[in-house]
């Protein structure tokens, strides 16, 4: 029996209407953070679910037409970087996350998030950057209480399910873009840091899919913005 079916719980603490909220792309150089929120129903099982970190792109690739075919809702939000440089990366993933929660019909009763930043923040919620919510969005998202969880991605299914989505919508958005800027092949790093990366920066400069807040190049290379 595969490890995720022994590992995974079916909820934290409702099994009616939990939503699990994930997010990727967070430590990235160029593209959005995207979020997504699942709502799963409790009978909900797959023996390859998984944090999708821990999962091949093929297996996410699997398993994302399954989840969105078997839940009771979902949602993705992507948040770009014009958004990631004005309110910090720590703020966009949350905000990102609460984007999707709105999005979810019917309204999750309790919300588990991956990680271990606050669903609200205890000085309130952020409005600014991306979508500015309503009064009653305001409402909604502080009524709604939730839990922020550790490695939750590889404790329960619905952080797991909203962590494929997030990986997958995430990595077709950077195939995209590739197609756009081939010279950084997102295609492959999906906007990563990785050594081919930084080497594109340093010779071709930035794009408006880069984030400009972040540290693009190594300390000894200065970057002319």
């Amino acid at each position: 029996m595969p490890k995720s079916l022994l590992m995974l719980s079916p909820f934290f603490l409702t099994p009616n209407l939990e939503s699990g909220t994930d997010e990727a792309g967070r430590g990235c150089l160029a593209g959005p953070v995207t979020a997504a929120a699942v709502i799963l129903p409790v009978h909900f099982q797959n023996e390859w679910l998984n944090d999708s970190k821990q999962l091949s792109e093929k297996a996410r690739e699997k398993l994302r037409p399954i989840i969105e075919q078997e839940c009771i809702s979902f949602a993705v939000t992507h948040l770009e970087p014009i958004v990631i440089d004005e309110i910090n990366i720590l703020n966009a993933a949350i905000k990102a996350m609460q984007e999707c929660v709105l999005k979810l019909n019917p309204q999750p009763k309790y919300v588990i998030v991956d990680g271990n930043a606050p669903f609200i923040h205890k000085n309130g919620l952020k409005n600014k950057g991306g979508k500015i919510y309503t009064a009653a969005e305001i409402e909604i998202l502080t009524s709604i209480p939730s839990t922020s969880i550790v490695k939750g991605d590889s404790k329960y299914r619905s952080i797991a399910a909203a962590s494929v989505l997030a990986k997958t919508y995430r990595d077709e958005y950077m195939n995209k873009i590739h197609e756009e800027f081939p010279m950084y092949n997102w295609k492959k790093n999906k906007g990563y840091p990785t050594k081919e990366h930084r080497e594109a920066i340093e010779k071709y400069g930035i794009t408006k899919y880069h984030r400009t807040t972040f540290r693009l190049l190594p300390e000894q290379t200065k970057l002319d913005l």
